[in-house]
């Protein structure tokens, strides 16, 4: 069986963060879209997505490193729910840091066929286990 569309996107999303390709990355997202960069703290649009990772770059001294493993599209009309090992690899005060995640995310396929990031959870259900906000 062929993957899924949504592989070939989410690599190149990946790589696109990992070479700070903020310009070629916003093309991944819906204008609504929103992402968690860490629990507690979502952020909804481009703009703000955008200044979100310039942000996280900074902050990881540009040394952020984003791989893939085990990766499960669930699509249901023109909505798809991908559940997938994302690892990170990045500087963090000095010490290099890799850590394993069970990201979730949703997308949305749009009228000309194209999908989008609406939701780009990196932690996952992992989100359950920080206080609530």
């Amino acid at each position: 069986m062929a993957p899924h569309p949504l592989e070939r996107l989410i690599r190149a999303a990946d790589a696109a963060i990992t070479a700070e390709d903020v310009d070629a990355l916003m093309d991944f997202y819906a204008d609504d879209a929103t992402l968690v960069v860490k629990p507690g703290l979502n952020v909804t649009g481009k703009e703000n997505i955008r200044a979100a990772f310039v942000r996280i770059a900074d902050y990881v001294q540009h040394s952020l490193v984003v791989g893939q493993g085990r990766m499960e599209v669930l699509e249901g009309g023109n909505t798809a729910l991908v559940v997938m090992e994302s690892t990170l690899a990045y500087v963090e005060a000095g010490e290099k840091v890799t850590v394993t995640r069970r990201a979730t995310y949703v997308f949305r396929r749009e009228a000309d066929g194209r999908w989008v990031c609406t939701v780009d959870n990196s932690y996952g259900t992992a989100l359950l286990d920080y206080p609530p906000t």
